[in-house]
């Protein structure tokens, strides 16, 4: 959810280089970072904010139980976004592309958790949404993803995917 923005916004910056911190293998201390600025943010903050944060720092969290809550917190942020704030920040962003991914991570969560009724409703809202995404090597990456995962679902497998966010490499 982080691309080349318009204009310098400070507060995606961050998120950016602690995101870029946690690919390094420092995980814990990407988290403490996110956490800071979430706690700088509140549950007012920005949506778009907090959007990319809950949905990043839940990619951080190896118990799925973790990641949920960060994912359900990321899902709420994107209701509250607006087109208007999204092409403020990059003018090829849209609110609907955000959905796919989120709805995934919610059921790669509820799936982990053995929730299989859930993860397959936020698989199926996934799929619903995956005509949003562009035809590029982004979604492409989460079409596949989704495939995985619902392939996962119907074998009820709880397993964490080698190709999930966040695993290691």
């Amino acid at each position: 959810m982080t691309t080349t923005p318009t204009r310098p916004d400070p507060v995606m910056e961050a998120i950016g280089r602690a995101v870029a911190e946690g690919r390094t293998g420092d995980a814990a201390s990407a988290r403490r970072e996110l956490l800071d600025l979430w706690s700088a943010l509140g549950v007012t903050g920005d949506a778009l904010h907090r959007c990319t944060l809950a949905h990043h720092l839940a990619d951080l969290h190896e118990d799925p139980a973790q990641a949920l809550a960060w994912d359900v917190r990321a899902l709420d942020a994107a209701d509250a976004v607006t087109e208007q704030r999204v092409r403020g920040h990059h003018p090829g962003l849209r609110v609907a592309g955000f959905h796919p991914s989120l709805h995934l991570n919610l059921a790669d969560d509820y799936r982990r958790l053995g929730s299989f009724e859930a993860a397959a409703e936020h698989i199926d809202a996934a799929r619903e949404r995956l005509p949003d995404l562009p035809r590029d090597s982004y979604g492409d990456l989460l079409r596949a993803a989704v495939e995985e995962v619902a392939g996962a679902i119907a074998v009820r497998d709880t397993a964490r995917r080698a190709s999930a966010p966040g695993s290691p490499a």
